[in-house]
């Protein structure tokens, strides 16, 4: 059973506080600097009971805008998309959500049949030989496979053609700070991957070429396996950040020759929940499996023949000496792998094809409606899957603004992110009615220039 309420009395506050070795709590905060200590009372209501306290975070709660109370166009990296009932039924079950992490793995079977049965789906929806018990997110997974390319390679620069994911790429310089890793962006004034532009940039001191598909702004990386080619003429490896949702239209990257397939996985089952927590996939070519972060669990059998699960490789750092771990990667997200095969095997192989081709028509129908507007046209005029750039006759923050007044997410807008292509990001899931996508269009059109 869990208890949201856990209230302490002075004396064990006090006890707690002799057990560390203090007299008082002060003690515990004299490493903060002066100038960041609050020293005032914090403004909290008057005291409450236990029922006026749910009515007050109640109240708090109603005044969060989301998905659940606008219609949604945002993307970058989290999507709207339908989460079926069985998927909280079945993570909601006391044995998966109170379990944290398989540290006594051989006595939770289910825990490590559910990370198998993960890791295969994602090797057959990425086309690689082995993956993980997943990660954080799609963010570190990025950093994680930057470190496995250095480790394979001996080498320190990393090419990015086409337009990462701009989290991605801050996420990834700070966790491999430190490690001399040198990152250079490489793509066209469109955002997209060049080859001709990393034919002539890349060299043999290059340990990894990464491309993300789509990309950023939403854009089919047609020249992707170029891509993949030339990193593979100078020894580096061929990264792919890959979105699962749109692989059931797209070609498996293993397909193309990635060395390794890495993502955001929270499209696969996991609401929005105001960005977290999500799950980060991680799959490769299995000459790679010893430089593979985190977990990987496999199927073997007992001394008397009964079929049984294992973890085979836990290679990081709190489980193998040091100086021989692949990365300090903590644990797995769990509850989000679990999420995330459920989903997939209510999905299924046709069921995500039907979804990700649903996703195809109605991005496509919205934005040939946009780009029909005075004022507004695609910054990107190429294929793309959900998700598009549009450029808009004013600010996309203003758009934003005024959408949230109407009832819309109207979508991100990209210069917050820091982005170099400015504009507004839409982004269209199975879940859009052409009704919302028409009123939006005629939302939109109120800004139309001339």
């Amino acid at each position: 059973m869990t208890h949201p309420f856990l209230p302490l009395t002075d004396e064990d506050r006090q006890q707690m506080l002799q057990s560390i070795g203090v007299q008082e709590e002060e003690e515990l905060l004299r490493a903060i600097p002066e100038e960041l200590r609050l020293r005032e009372p914090l403004p909290l209501p008057r005291r409450l009971s236990e029922w006026e306290t749910y009515e007050y975070l109640r109240q708090l709660a109603s005044r969060n805008s989301g998905a659940h109370t606008h219609i949604c166009f945002m993307g970058a990296g989290a999507y709207d998309h339908y989460v079926p009932a069985v998927v909280e039924w079945i993570i909601n079950r006391s044995e998966f959500q109170t379990a944290y992490t398989p540290y006594q793995a051989e006595v939770s079977q289910g825990t490590l049949q559910s990370i198998y049965e993960f890791q295969s789906m994602i090797c057959q929806l990425t086309g690689m030989e082995v993956a993980n018990a997943s990660l954080y997110d799609g963010a570190s997974a990025v950093a994680e496979a930057c470190l496995l390319a250095v480790a394979a390679t001996q080498r320190r620069r990393i090419l990015l053609a086409g337009t990462l994911h701009p989290h991605y790429r801050h996420v990834a310089r700070t966790i491999t700070a430190g490690r001399g890793l040198l990152f250079e962006e490489v793509h066209a004034a469109d955002g997209t991957a060049d080859p001709d532009l990393l034919a002539h940039r890349i060299g043999e001191d290059v340990a990894a070429v990464l491309v993300q598909q789509p990309n950023f702004y939403g854009t089919v990386e047609e020249a992707a396996p170029l891509i993949g080619e030339i990193a593979h003429r100078v020894g580096a490896l061929f990264i792919v950040v890959a979105d699962p949702i749109s692989l059931g239209v797209l070609e498996a990257p293993g397909a193309y020759g990635a060395d390794l397939v890495v993502g955001e996985g929270q499209s696969l089952g996991i609401p929005l929940s105001f960005g977290g927590p999500y799950l980060g996939f991680f799959a490769a070519r299995k000459q790679f499996i010893r430089l593979m972060p985190g977990r990987i669990a496999a199927v073997t059998e007992d001394s008397e023949g009964r079929r049984g699960f294992v973890l085979t490789l836990q290679t990081r750092e709190q489980q193998i000496k040091r100086e021989r771990a692949t990365s300090n990667i903590c644990t797995n997200q769990g509850l989000m792998m679990l999420a995330a095969t459920v989903y997939l095997a209510w999905l299924g192989k046709e069921g995500l094809q039907e979804l990700a081709r649903q996703c195809v028509q109605r991005a496509h129908y919205l934005a040939q409606r946009l780009a029909a507007l005075p004022g507004f046209e695609l910054a990107v005029p190429k294929p793309f899957v959900r998700e598009f750039l549009l450029r808009t006759p004013v600010a996309a923050e203003q758009i934003v603004a005024a959408g949230i007044q109407q009832g819309f997410l109207p979508g991100v807008p990209t210069r917050m992110l820091g982005a170099e292509l400015d504009g507004l990001l839409i982004a269209v899931t199975e879940k859009r009615t052409r009704a919302e996508m028409d009123a939006f269009v005629s939302f939109l059109a109120g800004f139309s220039a001339g």
